[in-house]
């Protein structure tokens, strides 16, 4: 019992957890609005548009790979989705355009992975070259324009909430429904990792590809799978993105593919790949939001994110790290003696 509770302290959620308490009790220190409904609320809301992301990134991570396009995705279904409804002056239900949109980023996505399975190029590369391609494309081709005037089921999900808190003074406190879309989404990504082989095939083709094949795992189709997903949720992300704002904008997101990467990273998933869990993601999306919502509450200018995000995105990558030689350290003492 004792050796399991240290090995559940061990783990990286667990340190993960810590950080996010002693965040709070120090932002919570420094501001006491810190802990208020509606500050806390707030801060859920923005994890929507970034967990959303960060959940397809990590399947392509697990898998050995990186997608850095994410943002440019994003972008260019909302974009393509909401133009698109708004000439045919559609006005049904909003979950049709959320497929829409998923659909217009599965396909994107799997551009990426077909460039990278057909001529073999490191994933990284080829996703820069996506991300300025979709975003360039869609400039060039679709437009600039900010569209204020989404289809009416859009701007309503905008107002959504699942609740709405009341103080005694007034102010309200709503709860947006994306929180809920959110954590479905990582519920449904979480069993399917850990319960099908499709999700043991991702880890297996991560950890070690030439075992995988070996195995049996069918290299191409995972491959073109984990881009496609990750495809699909920008897809997804994009169009509750522009729900919250109640606009489609282009430059929207734009940048933002950092903050999902250093949200992943942080939250254990490996670069080499073959390692990370949805909690941990979620964890690290809640802590680079938890920072990135709070600076202005405890006085610190806004200007310092891009300076959080670096040093979150080098924990991430430097601490399991650190970890391991420390335990291959340990390893070879006992192994002395």
């Amino acid at each position: 019992m004792k050796q399991r509770f240290s090995e559940a302290l061990g783990r990286h959620e667990a340190i993960l957890a810590a950080a996010i308490c002693a965040l709070v009790i120090g932002f919570a220190i420094a501001a006491p609005a810190f802990l208020g409904a509606g500050h806390l609320f707030s801060i859920l809301r923005s994890m929507i548009v970034i967990g959303i992301m960060a959940l397809g990134l990590l399947v392509v991570l697990i898998a050995g790979g990186v997608d850095v396009s994410v943002s440019a995705t994003a972008v260019a279904s909302m974009y393509v989705t909401v133009v698109t409804l708004t000439e045919i002056g559609y006005d049904g239900p909003v979950i049709v355009a959320f497929l829409i949109s998923a659909v217009l980023g599965a396909a994107l996505g799997l551009v990426n992975g077909a460039l990278v399975s057909l001529f073999r190029l490191p994933t990284l590369i080829v996703t820069l070259g996506t991300l300025t391609l979709y975003r360039g494309a869609l400039l060039a081709f679709v437009g600039t324009d900010r569209l204020m005037d989404l289809p009416a089921q859009m701007a309503e999900l905008g107002r959504a909430s699942v609740f709405v808190l009341q103080s005694s003074g007034g102010t309200r406190a709503p709860l947006h429904v994306g929180v809920v879309v959110l954590v479905t989404l990582a519920v449904a990504l979480a069993l399917a990792l850990r319960y099908t082989g499709w999700g043991r095939a991702v880890y297996t083709l991560g950890g070690n590809e030439d075992a995988a094949r070996r195995l049996g795992v069918p290299i191409v189709p995972v491959r073109l799978s984990v881009f496609a997903v990750s495809g699909g949720l920008a897809g997804i992300a994009g169009l509750m993105s522009a729900s919250l704002i109640r606009a489609a904008d282009p430059f929207t997101i734009v940048g933002s593919e950092l903050t999902v990467l250093a949200a992943v990273i942080l939250g254990g998933a490996s670069i080499a790949g073959g390692r990370g869990t949805v909690l941990g993601t979620m964890f690290g999306v809640l802590l680079v939001t938890l920072v990135d919502s709070s600076l202005v509450l405890v006085g610190i200018p806004t200007e310092w994110k891009q300076v959080f995000v670096g040093v979150f995105l080098l924990l991430g990558v430097a601490t399991p790290a650190i970890r391991r030689r420390r335990m291959a350290r340990q390893r070879g003492v006992v192994a002395a003696a």
